[in-house]
């Protein structure tokens, strides 16, 4: 029986790694801290890569695994592997989204414990031989305001914890739902500057997107009580480093912890080491003994049902479908995932539901993957790309409270296939509609506006008043900006009554174009979409 062979690069646990040596179907190498050379030299030999972040698997090493199957990493991140690289020679990539929840959880929730209590501080005047007790005075945690910013695995068990403590929990995540809230037993807040506005404390658990860098900013820092205190054990670059330094240096911020960087390892003089109030550790969220045993654990076996078995679970890269399978269904893959992204973009946040109908011949496919595709592209922005993927998509729509469903109709007037997905709660919902010209896939329906758009790109969203001049007026900014428009499209229901307009543009225009429309007479709304 020829045996897979299996390349361990990095260091993981000793019971994954004897897990894989004992399966009989498997021959394992463990080369620790291999070099790059050598992983060229010798990466066709292997048909399984099993790495945590120091070994790259890049794009020439890819080009040299002509018999490589399945990567997998022993963490959530995969920065370190060259997924465009991956998928173009057909390996999946996996890794361990779950591993680390509890360890993070309690590592920041020790964060904000040390920063109340000054225990870092108070810690180096006695191992220094003094005893200076009025220095170290610190605030309670009990009837203190939390604002638990990102109410994903992470964030609701620090949340948890914190209520054990006696705190008042309040909660931003613009993709959870009031249910799920209730659930939750938070308080949750429809903006996130009224929810930093009263906390004491605030916990960020977001991944890094545009959208959420520096999230924490100079001017949502002004908002801030001066007693607050941050923590950040989530990703460096959601607190703008330099604004938070500016704002302990005015006394606006009383102390900050941090675990993340903009920079890793920051840099010698870091300004932050200079802060008798702020707590700092060298990205430890994952370090305990349990987080490194549960990954490496999960990532052998992992590595190990894709092999032998064939079954692939956190695959951040490739759906679990066999080549037969993909050939039909590939495009609506793609069609479902575009249209649930822009659906996340103009959708009323912390919606309760997410809908899918099926129309025409599309309604006959077994559309398992087809829907994951659309909550995987509508989850996508909220919890991060590395983490969303068509086999945890369910599993992070029922942690944020959204019911997904699906329905059929056989026959369509107009289209031959018609995909309508829909989000939303009791008050408002937000509809994308898609179907395919020719081989072609187009939007062709957004909310009750018929559209013709295409689904990758740069996209604007203009929705304005039906009158003479408004095309004219956006044509202006964006000759202003030298932006080309691609293609356009127009749509009303009623003379007179408000329209929408779809430009697909060649390039991405920045915040500062939307904000100049909404000054433009007639304009009612521009919405900037990731496509």
């Amino acid at each position: 029986m020829q045996k897979h062979k299996v390349l361990v690069a990095d260091q993981i646990s000793d019971i994954g790694i004897e897990e894989l040596k004992a399966d009989p179907a498997l021959e394992v190498d463990v080369r620790i801290g291999i070099t790059p050379d050598d992983l060229l030299a010798d990466a066709a030999l292997y048909e399984g890569i099993i790495v945590r972040s120091a070994t790259k698997i890049t794009a020439a090493v890819f080009e040299k695994a002509t018999n490589l199957k399945a990567v997998g990493r022993a963490g959530v991140g995969v920065d370190n592997i060259d997924l465009p690289a991956a998928t173009k020679h057909g390996v999946i990539v996996m890794n361990t989204p779950a591993g680390n929840t509890i360890s993070t959880a309690e590592h920041a929730f020790t964060l904000m414990m040390s920063l109340a209590r000054k225990i870092p501080q108070a810690h180096a005047c006695v191992s220094g031989g003094k005893w200076d007790r009025k220095s170290f005075e610190g605030v309670e945690l009990y009837k203190k305001t939390l604002a638990v910013v990102g109410m994903g695995r992470i964030g609701s068990e620090f949340a948890r914890r914190a209520m054990a403590f006696g705190m008042r929990v309040v909660a931003y995540d613009p993709y959870l739902s009031e249910a799920k809230a209730r659930l939750l037993r938070v308080e949750l807040f429809e903006s996130l500057d009224d929810a930093v506005a009263e906390a004491d404390f605030i916990t960020l658990h977001m991944p890094l997107t545009p959208e959420t860098r520096h999230l924490l900013n100079a001017e949502r820092i002004k908002r801030m009580k001066p007693e607050v205190r941050i923590i950040n054990c989530a990703r460096g670059g959601l607190v703008d480093e330099a604004a938070l330094i500016e704002a302990l240096r005015e006394g606006r911020v009383a102390g900050a912890a941090l675990d993340v960087y903009e920079v890793e390892p920051p840099p010698a003089d870091y300004e932050l080491l200079k802060f008798s109030n702020v707590v700092l550790t060298p990205h430890l969220g994952a370090s305990t003994q349990e987080a490194q045993e549960n990954v490496g654990i999960e990532i052998a076996r992992t590595v190990r049902n894709t092999l032998v078995d064939g079954t692939v679970v956190n695959s951040v890269n490739t759906p679990s479908i066999d080549e037969k399978t993909i050939s039909v269904i590939g495009p609506y893959l793609n069609l479902c995932e575009a249209m649930g992204r822009m659906l996340s973009q103009i959708a009323p946040k912390r919606a309760g539901f997410l809908r899918i109908n099926y129309s025409g011949k599309v309604s006959d496919l077994d559309t398992t993957l087809v829907s994951r595709s659309a909550m995987k592209g509508y989850l996508q922005i909220a919890c991060g790309k590395e983490v969303v993927n068509h086999i945890n998509a369910p599993s992070f729509a029922e942690n944020l409270g959204i019911a997904v469903s699906e329905t059929r109709v056989p026959d369509t007037a107009e289209f031959t296939d018609l995909i309508e997905i829909s989000a939303g709660n009791d008050e408002e919902s937000a509809t994308v509609a898609g179907t395919f010209f020719g081989t072609t896939p187009r939007i062709v329906r957004i909310n009750e506006h018929r559209v013709e758009a295409d689904t990758t790109g740069n996209v604007l969203l203009v929705g304005n008043d039906d009158r003479p001049g408004v095309v004219a007026s956006v044509s202006a900014v964006l000759l202003k900006h030298n932006i080309n428009i691609a293609s356009m499209s127009l749509s009303r229901n009623r003379v007179g009554e408000s329209a929408v307009m779809i430009l697909n543009l060649d390039t991405a225009p920045d915040v500062s174009l939307r904000d100049e429309l909404l000054d433009c007479d007639g304009i009612l709304s521009a919405k900037l979409l990731r496509m």
